[in-house]
């Protein structure tokens, strides 16, 4: 399975580590789901990211806008439910967010996930505190934002991603005390409460192996 051209090397490798996480934890996020949704979380996402790794080759471009347009492409149309809407349009949005750049650096990837965070604010009519995805994406790109803001700049790859796990996995837990107000969760009311978002989970679960990856993979 080759990767897309050099332009997108990096950005290659966090999708599809995002792609096979959600392949491989299919069960797991269908059983999370489960608890106080329809259970078909898990399922949907890796029918999804099965054809993004199948199609891998087809999804080559010259650069990271391209690439991210293809694959948001494939998510809407081949994820099932709401979350192919909601994943389809934060790939588009990301794509959006660096259509004139060649290659990618750390305050690009703060603008995909910012961008990608306002798609599914605005598709799902969804916000922080709501116990979706965006409250691990949220926090995860604000943490990243301040590290830049902080010096950031001079910090490595490996570094940003171990704190986007490690920032995506607090807030993931944060949401088992919180009762869900958007999506099938929220018409179980007040048994939403008590177990995590699945949504948020697989955002942790995405940013950690990326960051338990990146030194092999770079």
């Amino acid at each position: 399975m080759s990767s897309p051209s050099t332009p997108v090397g990096d950005l290659a490798f966090v999708v599809r580590t995002m792609a096979r996480t959600a392949v491989d934890n299919e069960k797991a996020f269908g059983d999370l789901d489960a608890v106080a949704g329809d259970g078909d979380f898990g399922y949907s996402l890796a029918r999804g990211f099965e054809i993004v790794l199948a199609d891998w080759d087809a999804l080559a471009a010259d650069s990271p806008a391209e690439f991210l347009k293809k694959v948001a492409l494939v998510i809407s149309k081949r994820v099932g439910g709401t979350s192919g809407p909601l994943w389809g349009t934060a790939f588009l949005r990301a794509s959006g967010a660096v259509k004139d750049r060649p290659e990618l650096d750390a305050a690009d990837a703060v603008a995909m996930l910012r961008a990608a965070a306002e798609g599914i604010k605005a598709r799902g009519k969804s916000d922080l505190g709501d116990k979706t995805l965006l409250d691990a994406l949220i926090p995860m790109t604000d943490a990243l934002e301040q590290r830049l803001a902080d010096g950031g700049p001079g910090a490595g790859a490996a570094e940003l991603a171990r704190l986007a796990a490690a920032t995506a996995r607090t807030a993931a837990d944060a949401t088992t005390s919180m009762q869900a107000r958007r999506g099938r969760q929220s018409y179980t009311g007040e048994r939403s409460i008590g177990s995590p978002d699945p949504g948020a989970v697989a955002v942790a679960v995405m940013a950690e192996r990326v960051a338990a990856e990146w030194d092999a993979h770079d």
